[in-house]
């Protein structure tokens, strides 16, 4: 079966990690591509090319001001990987729930 391409599905698009540190830089912010090549310490071209891609499948949103573009993150688009996500998050919180009882135990008999 063949994969869907990278610009159509969110989920193929989060999947490169310089993507991800794309998404985690704009977090609730606007930033300019120079701000972001900065940020990242990336080439300019780098980093226009995963914009690209987080634009084409919606992640991420363009805005003008004059000759400048800002972006920022569409959390909308998120959503889905979210709604995806959010059944283990019952997982992780057991484990740590597990974690906290033997640190407990740890912790009296250092007592």
């Amino acid at each position: 079966m063949a994969r869907t391409p990278t610009t159509h599905d969110p989920f193929n698009a989060v999947a490169e990690p310089k993507r991800r540190q794309v998404l985690e830089i704009l977090g609730a912010n606007e930033l300019s591509v120079s701000e972001m090549v900065e940020l990242l310490g990336w080439s300019q071209p780098t980093v226009s090319k995963h914009l690209g891609v987080l634009k084409q499948v919606g992640l991420v949103s363009e805005r003008r001001v004059g000759r400048q573009r800002l972006y920022r993150v569409n959390a909308e688009r998120l959503k889905s990987i979210h709604d995806w996500v959010s059944p283990f998050e019952r997982f992780w919180n057991e484990s740590y729930d597990r974690l906290d009882e033997v640190l407990q135990v740890v912790q009296e008999k250092e007592k």
